[in-house]
């Protein structure tokens, strides 16, 4: 089992979450981050004061996955949330030694 974390732009998170449930992907979490990288930030102009902007909004989405799902997930996450831009975000991809269904007890992929 995967787990894969993809640190996107909050207005492509609809559409990998589409792109998702149509390579059969039943659920993912996402969570609303601020974080920066390359992008490093912007300056803003707020009633005439000029102010940087160090961290910007971002959407933190983990899936968790067969191992035979990977490059398709990561394909699909990939293709999706580009924008071709300096900001489009990361994927990560870490092995998930255990999951377990807390309501059935289910356990592994049977979990998933």
């Amino acid at each position: 089992m995967k787990l894969v974390i993809a640190i996107i732009k909050p207005f492509k998170l609809d559409d990998v979450r589409e792109a998702l449930s149509e390579i059969g992907i039943a659920g993912m979490t996402a969570t609303e981050v601020k974080g920066f990288g390359r992008q490093k930030g912007h300056t803003e102009l707020y009633r005439g004061a000029e102010y940087v902007v160090d961290f910007l909004p971002k959407v933190k989405i983990e899936v968790a996955i067969d191992d035979e799902l990977t490059p398709q997930v990561i394909e699909s996450i990939q293709t999706v949330a580009s924008t071709g831009k300096i900001g489009d975000g990361k994927i990560f991809v870490m092995d998930l030694l255990q999951a377990i269904r807390i309501r059935t007890g289910e356990a592994g992929n049977q979990a998933l």
